[in-house]
C-alpha cells in the first residue's frame, strides 16, 4: 500500500516537465496529431480524395479534424485546426493553429463529427486568411471542391474560387460548402505552440519562425504531401513539353 501511495505522486511529478516543455494542452496536441491522419487518408484514397493537382496549385492548406456539429432547433459547429502556407522558396511554412465555427437555425436535431480540409487557391484568399478572422461566403468566396484522381472535371467556378473545401465523414471525402463559417487564428494555441504571443499572419507569411518540436510530425506530413503534388505536376509538365 505504501509503495502505491508514493508511486502516484512520482508519476504526476514526472508528467509536469513534459507538459511545461511543450506548453500544449490536450486539444492542441490532438489537433496536430489528427491533422496528420486526415492528410494520410487523402493519400490513401487517390480515386476518392482531393485531386493532387489542386494540392500543387494551392497557396495554403487548412485542416480541421473532428469538427463537431450539434443541433437542436439552433445548430452550430466548431473545431480546431492547423494551417500552412507556401513560402517564397515554394516550401510549406510553419503551422498556425486556427479555429472554425458557425451557427444555423432550423428544425434539426443530432450531433456528428466531420473532418474539413480547405485549400486557399490565390492571393485574394490568402489575404482573408491573414486577417484576424473571416467569414466564408461573406468575405471569402468559397465553393465545394471536386473529388477524384484529377481536377479535369472541375467547374469553372471551382477552378477560380478563392477557397475550395471538402469534408470527410466515415472515411469518405466530398466537396462541401461552408458558407457562414468563421475562421480565425487560435491565439492561445499559437502561444502554447511557439511559447510567445504571435499572430497567424506572422506565422504563415515569409515566417522566420522554426517549426516547434510538437508540430514537426504534422509539418513533415504537410510538406510530404504538398511537395509530392508539386513534383508530380512538374513531371507531367516536362512530359508534355517533350
Amino acid at each position: 500500500m505504501r509503495a502505491l501511495v508514493i508511486a502516484v505522486p512520482l508519476t504526476l511529478l514526472l508528467a509536469v516537465p513534459t507538459a511545461a516543455a511543450t506548453g500544449m494542452d490536450k486539444t492542441d496536441t490532438a489537433t496536430l496529431k489528427d491533422s496528420v491522419t486526415v492528410l494520410n487518408a487523402l493519400a490513401n484514397a487517390p480515386d476518392k480524395g482531393i485531386p493532387q493537382e489542386l494540392f500543387a496549385k494551392a497557396e495554403c492548406i487548412l485542416i480541421f479534424p473532428s469538427v463537431t456539429k450539434a443541433a437542436f432547433i439552433v445548430g452550430g459547429k466548431g473545431g480546431h485546426g492547423v494551417a500552412s502556407c507556401r513560402q517564397p522558396d515554394g516550401q510549406m511554412g510553419p503551422p498556425a493553429m486556427y479555429t472554425i465555427g458557425g451557427a444555423s437555425i432550423g428544425f434539426q436535431a443530432g450531433v456528428d463529427q466531420s473532418d474539413f480540409v480547405m485549400l486557399v487557391m490565390n492571393e485574394t484568399g490568402m489575404k482573408h486568411l491573414l486577417q484576424d478572422k473571416f467569414t466564408i461566403g461573406a468575405e471569402a468566396a468559397a465553393t465545394a471542391g471536386p473529388v477524384g484522381r484529377t481536377a479535369q472535371a472541375a467547374t469553372d467556378a471551382q477552378m477560380h474560387a478563392q477557397l475550395l473545401s471538402w469534408s470527410r465523414t466515415q472515411g469518405l471525402f466530398a466537396g462541401v460548402a461552408l458558407d457562414g463559417s468563421v475562421v480565425r487564428p487560435d491565439k492561445d494555441a499559437n502561444k502554447h505552440l511557439y511559447g510567445e504571443k504571435t499572430s497567424g499572419a506572422e506565422i504563415l507569411m515569409d515566417s522566420k519562425l522554426s517549426v516547434p518540436a510538437a508540430a514537426k510530425p504534422t509539418m513533415d506530413s504537410i510538406r510530404q504531401h504538398m511537395g509530392a503534388a508539386v513534383a508530380k505536376e512538374a513531371q507531367e509538365d516536362a512530359k508534355e513539353k517533350k
